[in-house]
């Protein structure tokens, strides 16, 4: 496999993301948490410049883990960029985790300075050395004079940045990414020419490969990123229609939660929206089409990609079939997949790609179990069209089997969503002495009134009848993590308590 060439940057560090044939004097970042600031392209890129002078006159040695910690701002892109540009690797890292996780993960990665923002310092240990954000003595992250105090620029080590997972299943695993394959993921989404006039909203924490990817793409291709610092329903959509955003991407839970701001959708202008792209958890049909009435000028993509094998794995069809509504795609030309432990159609995706991660850090016995001569094992289990489409159909490790028929919760979330009266849905298993596992069901209505019964029956005439829940749980909202993704763990107690009460 061969990756695509770059016609910048031609450094090869991913560090340097503003390209040259940008307007120097654009808009690159709108800050919302800095009350609209804005940044143009020369503003940031010499911030950028002078956050990597700074490091490499501390001196911090090449290969040095810089972490930061903070919510979405414009100082945490400049951190981001400088510390890669000063040859040092970027480690972004979830500040909603618990304490010691965040402790766990500073020692692991054996972090020798943290960008960390005020809300955030008392997660970090005292010994640390750090950088304050928008505090006295931070200048270094808004340096107007960056410009003047070139650097020589060292060789970027191979390693660009360390992403750690959300560690639902344990320990955040920390995952080894080269400064070379994540500039080949960004080469297939680079535009000839600066977009002008195109504007994306981000909302994701910058912690997580979704938006740090996206917002990578959008300085690449000179689009304007309007960056908010959290997630809250209404407020996106007021900066939507206040920034006139062209561009959006989020995962399912978000514009759910979109959905349920009816009033509020009554009153905005959002066709500015041109395009959305959902992806990191299931898609429906029935979410698509409240998407949809949102945004009715818009284009709905469904997204898929890993941290481990990168963010571009699928595109559209190389003979231009029209992709349908809840595929994933085709294959990338340089991106070789394949269906592990199934048929030939189905079965677990493996993915090798310019973009593989080089290692789980520290972990070289979990990296030997998921990475096989270039292989890497996603979990995700996936089906192929006849045309070479690919579809998700639910993680290999929430698969149970319930009366002998293997069950996958997302299939049946699926199916749920499609009844009218249902906007989310989430399915949790539970130990059942006669079957071995049964579903449970947790709904939030769009109205009430629909009763547990007719949503069984619902289940039963519109899927196999091994896998229709066994209880149905009406909540007011689903548990999400700090992803924004939904969190069953939450719901564990909840199942096992409503087939207790079925007494079987």
């Amino acid at each position: 496999m061969t990756a695509r060439a770059l016609p910048f940057p031609a450094s090869g560090n991913l560090g340097d993301l503003i390209r040259p044939d940008a307007p120097r004097e654009s808009v690159a970042v709108i800050d919302v948490s800095a009350s609209g600031r804005r940044w143009s392209c020369a503003k940031l890129d010499a911030a950028a410049e002078g956050f990597a002078a700074s490091l490499v006159r501390a001196p911090l040695a090449t290969d040095a883990r810089v972490a930061i910690l903070a919510e979405n701002c414009a100082e945490y892109l400049i951190a981001y960029m400088g510390t890669m540009r000063a040859g040092c690797v970027s480690v972004p890292v979830n500040q909603r985790l618990p304490p010691d996780t965040v402790r766990y993960i500073l020692a692991d990665c054996a972090a020798q300075l943290c960008i960390v923002d005020a809300a955030c310092e008392a997660l970090i240990p005292p010994a640390l050395p750090r950088i304050m954000l928008r505090s006295p003595g931070a200048e270094v992250l808004d340096a107007p004079g960056a410009a003047a105090m070139p650097i020589k620029r060292r060789p970027p080590p191979q390693t660009g940045e360390i992403l750690y997972t959300s560690g639902s299943t344990g320990r955040p695993k920390g995952v080894v990414l080269s400064h070379a394959g994540q500039l080949w993921a960004l080469s297939v989404h680079l535009a000839a020419t600066p977009m002008a006039g195109e504007r994306s909203l981000i909302v994701a924490p910058l912690y997580h490969m979704n938006a740090l990817f996206n917002v990578s793409v959008c300085l690449l291709n000179g689009i304007e990123v309007v960056l908010m610092p959290r997630f809250d329903a209404a407020a996106y959509l007021k900066a939507v229609a206040r920034h006139r955003c062209t561009l959006l991407s989020g995962i399912p839970t978000m514009f759910a939660l979109m959905a349920r701001q009816r009033e509020l959708l009554t009153r905005l202008d959002l066709s500015s929206v041109k395009a959305v792209t959902i992806g990191s958890a299931p898609l429906t049909e029935a979410l698509v089409a409240r998407v949809q009435e949102m945004f009715p000028q818009a284009a709905i993509s469904n997204g898929y990609g890993t941290t481990e094998a990168g963010p571009s794995i699928f595109e559209d069809h190389p003979q231009g079939l029209p992709r349908p509504l809840l595929s994933l795609g085709y294959p990338l030309p340089d991106v070789e997949v394949r269906l592990a432990g199934g048929t030939g159609d189905a079965g677990v995706l493996q993915v090798r790609s310019p973009a593989m991660f080089t290692e789980y850090l520290n972990l070289p016995g979990v990296t030997g179990a998921k990475l096989h001569d270039g292989w890497y094992d996603t979990g995700d289990v996936m089906r192929r069209d006849r045309s070479g489409f690919y579809y998700f159909t639910g993680r290999a490790d929430d698969m149970f089997v319930c009366g002998g028929e293997n069950v996958y919760p997302g299939e049946i979330e699926k199916m749920l969503e499609r009844h009218p009266a249902v906007l989310q849905a989430a399915v949790v298993a539970v130990p059942d002495e006669i079957k071995g596992e049964i579903p449970i069901a947790f709904v939030v209505l769009k109205e009430r009134g629909v009763s547990p019964e007719e949503l069984k029956r619902f289940a039963l005439a519109s899927g196999p009848a091994y896998s229709h829940p066994r209880a149905f749980v009406v909540v007011d909202e689903l548990p999400v993590a700090t992803t924004h993704k939904l969190d069953k763990r939450p719901l564990q107690a909840q199942a096992l308590a409503a087939a207790k009460a079925l007494k079987r």
